[in-house]
């Protein structure tokens, strides 16, 4: 008889200990670790998710020139902003993890994926929600699908019973967290459960070459809950993120083995459901009747998508001793380094202001191009003079002054005289990339921020 084996995990970073520690030595938390019993005495009674298994024992290694390769086409679906995070639609056999805070949409966006799949065989398990409220939803969405299945089940030995009898073509999760493999004694959502389980999915959509989709819920902090592990079994990693006051929504990958990790796509929320949006560029900008000072259009590029971004700024004299600075949407440490750069080259009084930046419509930009503009705003605000609201900036700011070459510098071109711009400021190491652009939007370059100065507000 097998003897009961436990185990010490920490709640916070997944890391296991044979015994209790007081501080986590990996993630350096302190009274995070629990005891969780990771193996019951009847594991060798464990049945797999096919009767017809094949016995581990029997495999054998084989050599690199002697694997086949199977062109497996991609499953495309009608959602166009999930197959670009994807990087083309999703691949059979994979195993996505798609994470978001509570409310976000997360549910509504996979059942109305789910849904427009009409000729997709598709299990949709929930072990939060009853079939009466997943039915209410879907008539909100107003779609309907034959090949649609319910379960609301919580034990993995039931959902693969369910599987073996129905052969699905695309299984989706909701939420990993709730599911309890009856393998673990531990309760469901604890890190050993997360584990057992996913680990249980992966073999279940590599043996069987079946697309996986899981739902998961994150933290406080904003991580993804359970231990990191889970992000290393499985394929795809969705991060699905938004304002609450916002009605848009924005699926950002941060890992895929099957293609890019920069694509991005955005959502509107609306009464019938998620809303793919075409034309992000032209709901970024908010349209003014007059010119406004402190705000500048930076041309910014997420994977293969560009985007026109509205950046704002305010500079105020700092009434307390210290100087306040507050970023949403923008990285603050990047802001301190672009107010020291002015202050430093340009002699810009900003250790004296309180400074305010943000990017409109809720966006997180990472995107180093959008230096140019935000430096743009914020000699706007402090000289108080606007910007002309058809100017847009494309540039990356060094330590020196200097404006960087930016990537990609001609789609970024096509997409501001696309949506109206008479003029672009790039830095002057692109022309060469500009050199055979043949459109109507003029192209002006620079090499140093004091020269944009000169020409925009002397």
């Amino acid at each position: 008889m097998n003897k009961v084996k436990k185990a010490f995990f920490c709640t916070n970073c997944g890391y296991e200990s044979a015994k209790w520690t007081g501080k986590c030595p990996a993630c350096n938390e302190w009274n995070s670790f629990t005891e969780e019993i990771i193996q019951k005495n009847d594991t060798k009674n464990r049945i797999s998710w096919k009767d017809d298994s094949p016995n581990e024992h029997n495999r054998k290694s084989i050599s690199l020139d002697d694997v086949e390769i199977r062109d497996e086409e991609r499953i495309v679906t009608p959602d166009g902003e999930l197959n670009r995070v994807l990087g083309g639609g999703i691949v059979p056999g994979s195993l996505v993890l798609a994470a978001g805070e509570p409310g976000i949409g997360k549910s509504t966006l996979f059942l109305q994926d789910a849904l427009m799949m009409k000729d997709t065989i598709t299990l949709y398990i929930s072990g939060e929600e009853s079939e009466h409220q997943i039915k209410m939803r879907a008539n909100r969405l107003n779609m309907h699908h034959q090949n649609f299945y319910l379960l609301t089940e919580t034990s993995t030995q039931t959902i693969f019973q369910e599987i073996r009898k129905l052969k699905p073509q695309l299984v989706i999760i909701d939420s990993i967290q709730t599911l309890q493999s009856p393998y673990l004694d531990s309760s469901p959502g604890s890190i050993s459960q997360i584990r057992e389980c996913t680990a249980e999915f992966q073999r279940f959509a590599k043996e069987s070459h079946t697309p996986v989709f899981l739902i998961g819920h994150i933290t406080k902090d904003g991580s993804i809950a359970g231990p990191k592990l889970l992000e290393h079994m499985v394929d795809t990693v969705l991060q699905f993120e938004g304002d609450q006051h916002y009605a848009y929504r924005i699926l950002r990958t941060t890992k895929n083995r099957f293609g890019s990790t920069s694509e991005l796509g955005i959502y509107e929320m609306t009464g019938e459901g998620m809303k793919p949006v075409e034309n992000p560029s032209d709901i970024l900008i908010n349209h003014k009747d007059e010119p406004l000072s402190g705000i500048a259009i930076g041309a910014g590029m997420e994977g293969l998508r560009p985007l026109l971004i509205e950046v704002q700024a305010l500079v105020t004299p700092s009434v307390y001793g210290t100087p306040q600075r507050t970023a949403s949407g923008f990285d603050l440490r990047r802001i301190q380094l672009l107010l020291a750069v002015l202050e430093k080259r340009g002699g810009f009084p900003f250790g004296t202001k309180d400074v305010f930046a943000n990017i409109a419509g809720g966006l997180k930009i990472e995107d180093p191009s959008i230096d140019l503009a935000m430096v743009c705003a914020l000699l706007s605000s402090i000289e108080d003079i606007p910007v002309s609201q058809k100017i847009c900036f494309a540039g990356e700011v060094g330590l020196s002054g200097e404006i960087r070459p930016v990537n990609r510098i001609d789609q970024r071109i096509s997409e501001a005289e696309k949506l109206g711009f008479e003029k672009i400021i790039i830095s002057k190491y692109n022309r060469k990339n500009t050199e055979k652009y043949s459109g109507n939007i003029e192209i002006v370059t620079a090499g140093q921020v004091e020269e944009i100065y000169r020409m925009l507000f002397s």
